[in-house]
């Protein structure tokens, strides 16, 4: 595949990344979806959007955010030198800003009253709640029961900017659920609202909009790297849940010779219920009115998913990562819940930076490469921080060893 003009080819006119993506929703949906790609489309290749979307990432978001040498974290790994790319310093603390403030000023355009999201581990919804705040626009967030409980601070963010929090309860009551919900409520409200997806998953166009949106952060760590180091990384990393922060700094890099990981969570075992690992144990299917890997039943149903990453807990993956998968662009591996939690304690502890859980998925497998590497120098997506989940993780692991 040439990659040199991957972005003008994928997706397609129809919103297929190959034979992954497109777009299977009921018929009532299909002309707001059409209104939604038509806008985007033209709003992209406008000036004065642009311009605007630029300004808000200098002045209100923070941007550009800066890539960090873990020297105390690289010595006690011992082999590969680890860098971050610092997402968790973006406004609201993690990388779904980016593609939020995207999607409002989209929304705005286009007339909407209204923004509809579901979020897992809260950082999506959080970072909606305060781009819709930042446009005067209103706010509901459909979040499952299991994961409002378990983050709680993030619930009182979305709250405190005026956003509408709908309790999911049926189900596993976590983010596949949350979405089930979210899609529910657009159905009965689209001429009024848009639903605001928070990953590259989706029916066409979010996939598309997400990853543009989200490119920022590949475009800015591979100009700092250079700038810092002279020299492109020897191997990107980033967890993949739904995968917008992963798609987000692969895309700076996929026309380079650099190898690139999708950490997925491998929670803990192999048995259905036990991870979320959708890229390991998946299979093509559809789910959410787009089709890409799938943990999935004989019927097609989705399973029964697990990981200590709200965020990362879902059954499918973006249909770019499936591409990328089968072309064999990205390696995807994975970390398990135990060593997620030691590499949240050894960032914490060794550089004061505390991660957030999904996060610390690709920070645990790039302890790991380091060794194996040996030499060279490794660059994370640190995607978000760790305040969410701190009341979690000490209610259940202590404050480590």
């Amino acid at each position: 595949m040439d990659y040199r003009t991957y972005f003008r080819n994928y997706p397609n006119k129809d919103g297929e990344f190959g034979p992954y993506g497109g777009a299977f929703l009921p018929p009532p949906l299909i002309p707001a979806f059409k209104e939604i790609t038509h806008a985007y489309k033209t709003i992209c290749h406008s000036a004065q959007f642009i311009n605007e979307l630029r300004r808000i990432r200098k002045e209100f978001q923070g941007r550009p955010t800066p890539v960090y040498h873990c020297q105390r974290l690289s010595t006690l790994v011992g082999g590969s030198q680890i860098y971050l790319k610092r997402e968790d310093l973006n406004h609201t603390g993690a990388h779904k800003l980016n593609h939020c403030m995207g999607e409002v000023l989209l929304a705005k355009h286009m007339g909407k009253k209204r923004v509809i999201a579901e979020t897992g581990a809260g950082q999506h919804g959080v970072a909606l709640a305060t781009a819709a705040a930042h446009f005067g626009l209103e706010c509901e967030i459909h979040m499952g029961e299991v994961d409002i409980e378990k983050e709680a601070p993030n619930v009182t963010r979305m709250k405190v900017l005026g956003a509408t929090v709908v309790p999911v309860g049926f189900g596993q009551r976590t983010l596949k659920e949350a979405v089930d919900s979210a899609f529910e409520s657009y159905l009965k409200q689209y001429e009024s609202a848009i639903y605001c997806i928070g990953s590259v998953v989706g029916p066409h166009p979010f996939p598309m909009m997400v990853r543009d949106f989200q490119m920022v952060v590949g475009i800015e760590s591979r100009e700092q790297f250079m700038e810092m180091t002279g020299n492109l990384p020897d191997a990107v990393l980033a967890c993949v849940g739904g995968g917008s922060n992963a798609m987000g700094i692969f895309s700076g890099f996929l026309n380079d010779p650099v190898p690139l990981y999708g950490v997925e969570p491998l929670g803990t075992g192999t048995k259905i219920g036990e991870h979320a690992a959708t890229m390991t144990y998946g299979t093509p299917g559809i789910l959410h009115a787009f089709k890409s890997y799938l943990l999935q039943n004989e019927d097609g149903s989705p399973t029964p998913v697990h990981s200590v990453a709200s965020g990362l807990d879902y059954p499918g993956v973006g249909p770019e990562h499936a591409l990328l998968r089968d072309e064999k662009r990205v390696n995807y591996v994975g970390a398990t819940d135990a060593e997620a939690i030691d590499a949240f304690f050894k960032l914490s502890r060794y550089e004061g930076i505390i991660p957030a859980l999904e996060s610390a998925h690709a920070v645990a497998y790039a302890m790991k490469l380091a060794k194996e590497m040996d030499t060279g120098a490794i660059l994370i997506n640190c995607s978000g921080r760790g305040d969410k989940d701190l009341d979690f993780v000490v209610n259940n692991y202590g404050y480590g060893n």
